[in-house]
């Protein structure tokens, strides 16, 4: 096998129902699918892992399938953070620069940045953004890139991200124990927004929702810039297992019986229709009509968007939204849930479909690989920006705000 350093990107996925990694070799017309590896997760819950070892394994074999198709070894990889111990908030800092304006330079910049990421953190928690909002010059707000003006003030707002640093810790650990040095982290929904979302949904103001199998993570974003971000400890596996305690079967046929004959909207369904469901034990299965199945999933889809609806609304993002809320992740491919998340949150509503990459299998343009596939963009995006490749000045002040802290 070839040696990928410089010439491929690694992202590695690892979620509550399965963990993938994905390889792009950077060409000159940007990055080209290599190879992808899929296996179901094993010891992580919730964007947290719980068992170390079956988590390693998981991650062994989803490099190894990834890796046969690229014919590349996999040695390094960014790797996406998610789970409900994620927390976002806004902070602003600033640095006087004296009684008379004098042009900004890095350092400058750099240390308006350390005054706004300056807030007392728990020990237990990590930064893993500053993601810039706006700078502010002399009171005049609304500049992007202030290297080179003239200020005697300058202030910035910022979006900073953390987490809990042992589930942080845990995850990078497996990675590594897997063989793979984890270049990078991210958090998952920052990733898919790269693959997802329309520049003019930045600008207007746009909530993105990538439901998981453990959790729905959500990115506000206004005027092109993070305002926001939040974790609804609600995701695909709650509808899974309303539907094995509901149909007392197994989670397994559970799972199955939601993708083949589920549907978030009760009425959506022909009456007449049954579904087959599996007992347990040693009982023989049984024929229940299918408007069942809907009714079990259809409250715990209007609690997720109640749930959202509330969140954006304490935050003071709901009226930002202005373009609406974008779906991404497996489970926003629950039949209805489109029409419940429209009539919940009273907003305009679409489902989205991750940006492909060159060559790629049709089989990764699915929305439960949205992150993944962001992830990529993001990761070589970021190694550009701090200079591993031929970039600029302006281009390494854009690195003080990607990756883990500044």
């Amino acid at each position: 096998m070839a040696n990928q350093q410089g010439h491929f990107f690694t992202a590695i996925d690892v979620g509550s129902a399965k963990t993938c990694a994905l390889m792009a070799e950077v060409t000159d017309n940007g990055l080209r699918y290599r190879g992808h590896g899929v296996a179901d997760s094993r010891g992580s819950r919730k964007g947290v892992i719980v068992e170390l070892d079956k988590a390693v394994a998981a991650i062994q074999k989803a490099v190894e399938v990834a890796e046969d198709t690229a014919g590349a070894a996999i040695e390094h990889a960014t790797v996406g953070i998610g789970g409900s111990h994620v927390r976002g908030i806004n902070t602003h800092g600033g640095i006087s620069l004296g009684t008379r304006p004098r042009e900004i330079g890095r350092d400058e910049i750099k240390q308006a940045v350390e005054r706004a990421r300056a807030i007392p953190l728990p020990p237990d928690r990590e930064i893993l953004h500053l993601l810039p909002q706006e700078f502010i010059l002399d009171n005049q707000s609304g500049i992007h890139d202030p290297l080179g003006m003239m200020a005697a003030r300058l202030e910035v707002r910022v979006h900073m991200v953390t987490a809990a640093t042992s589930a942080l810790q845990n995850v990078i650990t497996a990675v590594n124990k897997a063989g793979v040095h984890v270049d990078d982290t991210v958090f998952e929904p920052l990733a898919a927004a790269d693959s997802v979302l329309r520049s003019d949904e930045r600008e207007l103001g746009v909530c993105l929702a990538d439901i998981g199998a453990g959790s729905t993570e959500l990115i506000v974003f206004q005027q092109g810039a993070v305002s926001h971000t939040a974790v609804i400890p609600v995701g695909g596996d709650h509808f899974t297992s309303d539907l094995s305690v509901g149909l007392c079967t197994a989670l397994g046929e559970a799972e199955k019986i939601k993708k083949v004959y589920g549907n978030a909207i009760v009425t959506l369904i022909p009456e007449g229709n049954e579904v087959e469901v599996p007992s347990v034990g040693d009982r023989p299965s049984r024929l229940l009509p299918q408007r069942f199945v809907a009714e079990i999933l259809e409250p715990r889809a209007r609690e997720l968007f109640e749930m959202m609806r509330d969140a954006l609304r304490q935050s003071g993002m709901y009226e930002l939204c202005i373009a609406g809320i974008v779906l991404t992740g497996g489970a926003s491919r629950l039949p209805g849930i489109f029409d419940v998340a429209e009539s919940v949150l009273r907003k305009p509503v679409r489902l989205s479909w991750p940006s492909p990459l060159a060559k790629m299998p049709t089989t990764l343009a699915e929305p439960e690989f949205a992150t993944l596939l962001g992830m990529v963009n993001y990761g070589q995006r970021a190694r550009i920006a701090r200079g591993l490749q031929d970039g600029g000045l302006g281009s390494r002040l854009k690195a003080m705000f990607v990756g883990k802290g500044a």
